[in-house]
């Protein structure tokens, strides 16, 4: 029974995704706080997180932050700010999604399932399937189908192995820029554009309607396996 920690204190939302999710088999527990929120994680560590921002005595995203100094479990943002500063905000402290109320508990529970799944997969897994292309981490190579070697370069390498390592997580731009290119590229926005394009056009087979390497407007890119 996978266990899960609702922050959030609006009793109506909380109330009914309590009920939803029991009803899928879900463990719940609930916190109506930030403070509330680390010492239930304290004491019962959860396997996915749902945190509203909006807190009674600090921000979500200071929670995300405290969180993260101890744990990878996947933290789905739950939130009315429909800001884009605010998404990227969270993203950037180490939350996996977002999802902006008012909400549909399908779409809810398909991006539960979904960073489940990636925190079930190993960051160590040596080969990864980009459409018809495999990726060995390992040996820093891309191979097509009919076995021909497809050749990046270590700009392109780079920015496909950090999205490949997080399969289904929501990337920052800021993420990505500082992951491979450094601190002081935080706003090269135009370099990811360019090199996310290149990497369309050798890996996906419609580079206009990609299907793995996608982008969340306004906020970053996702790989989905």
């Amino acid at each position: 029974m996978t266990r899960v920690l609702v922050v959030d204190d609006e009793p109506q939302i909380v109330r009914a995704l309590q009920i939803n999710l029991k009803a899928r088999g879900y463990e719940v527990h609930l916190a109506g706080s930030g403070t509330a929120a680390l010492k239930v994680a304290a004491q019962l560590p959860p396997e996915l997180v749902i945190l509203d921002l909006g807190l009674p005595d600090f921000d979500g995203v200071d929670v995300i932050r405290g969180l993260r100094g101890w744990t990878e479990a996947p933290i789905l943002v739950l939130s009315g700010r429909t800001d884009q500063t605010d998404k990227v905000e969270a993203l950037d402290a180490g939350a996996d999604d977002y999802v902006t109320k008012p909400f549909g508990i399908d779409e809810l529970l398909a991006r539960m399932r979904a960073v489940l799944r990636r925190s079930n997969l190993s960051q160590d897994q040596p080969v990864v399937t980009v459409g018809g292309a495999s990726v060995d981490l390992a040996a820093k190579r891309v191979t097509l189908e009919n076995g021909e070697d497809v050749r990046l370069t270590p700009t392109e390498w780079h920015l496909l192995e950090v999205l490949v390592r997080h399969p289904g997580k929501l990337m920052s731009q800021r993420q990505l820029l500082t992951e491979v290119w450094g601190p002081g590229y935080e706003t090269a926005s135009g370099n990811l554009r360019f090199y996310m394009g290149q990497l369309r056009r050798k890996l996906e087979p419609d580079p206009a309607r990609p299907k793995h390497l996608l982008t969340e407007p306004g906020m970053g890119y996702r790989f989905e396996p």
